[in-house]
């Protein structure tokens, strides 16, 4: 089992609470959609997930990893979760001096000491799955949005991480290249890849989620299914305002045709 479990986290920037008694399970071969307002946390609680921001105080689990966050932090606990947990971000962080190849394969040779030759084979094979195989040679300067993080997202697979999280992957994006984006995330999601995706798209998060999480204030305020979240007879007042102030537009559903 890898289920990933929060307990107890809280996080503040100069003096302001920003995550209040977080307590969380990201259930494995599944995907959890993180949604909210604009400052509401959810993205300082993905960071959480992968030691960008450290919590002052709470509990970490994730397979035989545990991590009280109340004393200090080794190196090497840091390391042993960035292994697990792959991030994307919405601005892709490609080395723009490198090519699209040359950015998947890094990591897997440097950090997993992978053969070059078997790095390759697999880059080749994960711009394929992304649909970018002719797209090797070139820099992410000669990529679109959309494409850029694509390969983002083959070079997170490339380093077999347990789970991948995604801070709003798309919102850099204009509709139809988000739906490039969203068509592969949906493919992965279906291949049971543990996902934890922070995203606007509230069209996607229905379609793709497997667990929802509304978070607010720094608070978790449901954490449940789907289902439930957009259930038309929602009795949450706040949960209903959000989703009826979101918009649900055609060229978003492009992205699960």
């Amino acid at each position: 089992m890898h289920k990933l479990q929060l307990e107890g986290l809280n996080k503040s920037f100069d003096g302001q609470q920003v995550l209040t008694d977080i307590t969380l399970e990201l259930p494995e071969k599944q995907t959890t959609v993180i949604v909210g307002p604009s400052g509401s946390g959810k993205s300082t609680l993905l960071r959480s997930l992968n030691l960008l921001e450290r919590p002052e105080s709470g509990h970490y689990h994730l397979s035989n990893l545990a991590i009280d966050f109340s004393h200090d932090i080794s190196t090497k606990q840091v390391l042993n979760v960035r292994k697990k947990t792959g991030m994307v971000f919405q601005d892709y962080n490609l080395f723009p001096h490198k090519t699209v190849i040359q950015n998947i394969i890094e990591g897997p040779i440097q950090v997993l000491k992978k053969d070059r030759k078997e790095a390759l084979q697999e880059g080749q094979n994960l711009l394929d799955k992304v649909g970018l195989k002719s797209k090797a040679d070139a820099y992410p300067e000669q990529l679109s949005g959309g494409q850029a993080q694509r390969v983002a997202i083959a070079r997170s697979l490339a380093m077999h991480p347990e789970y991948i999280l995604l801070d709003e992957p798309t919102s850099a994006l204009d509709p139809e290249l988000e739906a490039e984006v969203l068509q592969v995330l949906d493919e992965l999601a279906q291949e049971k890849q543990s996902l934890v995706i922070v995203t606007h798209n509230l069209f996607f998060a229905r379609q793709i989620a497997d667990k929802i999480v509304f978070v607010e204030n720094g608070q978790i305020i449901f954490d449940g299914s789907p289902q439930e979240f957009f259930n038309e007879n929602q009795e949450n007042t706040r949960i209903n305002r959000f989703i009826s102030a979101m918009t649900f537009s055609d060229v978003e559903a492009e992205a699960l045709k």
